[in-house]
C-alpha cells in the first residue's frame, strides 16, 4: 500500500480494470476521497461512462472536474488527501483537440506529478500494443500517449499494469 506522498500509476488496455483497481486502493485509505475527472461529456455513449464510474463511488468522495487544468487541479488539493486521477489519455485527447502545446502540457503535469503530496493515485490507458494507425492524428496520439506514460511512470513510486483485471507489479 503507498504511503503518504506517494504516486501509483496504474495503466493497462481498455476495460482491464485500471479505474476500479485505482478506487480499491483508494478507499484502502482514511476519507475524503478526491476524484480528478478528465472526460468531458460530448455525446451520450461518454454520459453512460461517466455515470457508471460514477455509481462505484459513494460517500467520502469529492469530484473535481479537470479536463485541461489538471495540474492545477491537483496543485490545490489539501495534503495527505488520497487522489485518484482518471485518466490521462483523456487529458491528452482534451489538449490535442484544442490545439494547446501538449508538449509543454505534459511537461508541466509531470513536474507536479513528481511532488505528490498525499497518496496519488493515476490512471492511463496502455495505446501503443497494438496495429499501427492508419492516420496521422491517432498515430500523433499514440506518440504522445507513450510519451506520457513513460514521463509519468518515471517519477512514480510504483507502477501497475492492468491485465485482464489482474495488477501486474511493473515498478
Amino acid at each position: 500500500m503507498p504511503d503518504r506522498g506517494k504516486l501509483t500509476f496504474i495503466i493497462g488496455g481498455a476495460r482491464s480494470g485500471k479505474s476500479a483497481h485505482a478506487e480499491t486502493l483508494a478507499t484502502a485509505l482514511p476519507p475524503p476521497w478526491a476524484y480528478v475527472a478528465t472526460a468531458q461529456t460530448y455525446d451520450d455513449e461518454m454520459r453512460e461512462r461517466i455515470a457508471v464510474h460514477r455509481s462505484r463511488r459513494g460517500e467520502g468522495w469529492s469530484t473535481i472536474d479537470a479536463p485541461l487544468d489538471l495540474a492545477e487541479a491537483l496543485e490545490a488539493l489539501p495534503d495527505d488527501r488520497p487522489v485518484l486521477v482518471d485518466c490521462l489519455t483523456l487529458w491528452l485527447t482534451n489538449h490535442m483537440l484544442a490545439d494547446h502545446d501538449v508538449e509543454a502540457e505534459c511537461r508541466r503535469l509531470a513536474d507536479v506529478l513528481s511532488r505528490p503530496r498525499g497518496p496519488w493515485f493515476v490512471v492511463s490507458n496502455e495505446v501503443g500494443q497494438g496495429i499501427v494507425p492508419d492516420n496521422a492524428l491517432a498515430r500523433r496520439f499514440r506518440d504522445d500517449a507513450g510519451r506520457l506514460n513513460q514521463r509519468v511512470a518515471a517519477v512514480a513510486d510504483t507502477v501497475l499494469l492492468m491485465v485482464a483485471g489482474l495488477p501486474l507489479k511493473v515498478k
